[in-house]
């Protein structure tokens, strides 16, 4: 099974249209999840006619710095637990990564997710791409595709998810001219 993870596209205020090479990179995916910041519905509808998708509400999404507050839609919600081949992976916008002394991911799941024992959580906000296991739970921020680690608008970043065999792989691209190509970890940087 591979899903599709994106994040943070902010539409329109990074352009009219999402690039067009993220909706092709997640043709033949089982799922999309869209960990939020979206700004504008039909970003969802149109990866919903790839994939089924489900989005998280960020809180751009919710109105902050003045932005319009997203309506009501059957593809978005504040959180998603769905099971994905026997596991259990959870869409959510912020998590607390790295974790705060006083609030770490443990007491988001808590808090996102009515305590569900997840597998893996989906999650963005923050424009940069990162994967880590902690507490045995996979967290995979899969960055902006439009506003990668809050530059100026420019290709970014989408992930995949790929479970086989009840095991889960994340790994994160980077959107070309082209298509994508797997992100290089060492041009980068990891950021924890």
């Amino acid at each position: 099974m591979r899903i599709g993870l994106i994040s943070d596209t902010h539409i329109p205020e990074a352009g009219p249209e999402l690039w067009p090479q993220a909706y092709k990179a997640f043709e033949g995916c089982d799922a999309i999840l869209h960990a939020g910041d979206i700004y504008e519905i039909s970003v969802i509808e149109k990866l919903q006619e790839v994939a089924p998708t489900w989005a998280a509400r960020g809180n751009g999404d919710d109105g902050s710095s003045g932005r319009e507050i997203q309506p009501e839609h059957a593809l978005l919600a504040s959180s998603w637990v769905h099971d994905f081949d026997g596991l259990k992976v959870g869409l959510t916008h912020h998590m607390p990564i790295p974790e705060m002394p006083s609030y770490g991911v443990l007491d988001a799941i808590d808090r996102h997710f009515d305590g569900s024992k997840l597998d893996v959580v989906v999650y963005g906000d923050t424009h940069v791409e990162h994967i880590t296991t902690i507490d045995g739970v996979l967290c995979v921020n899969p960055g902006s595709p439009t506003f990668p680690h809050n530059l100026n608008v420019q290709l970014g970043t989408i992930g995949f998810l790929e479970i086989e065999n009840g095991i889960a792989e994340a790994s994160v691209w980077r959107l070309t001219e082209n298509g994508i190509e797997p992100f290089d970890w060492d041009t980068w940087g990891r950021p924890w």
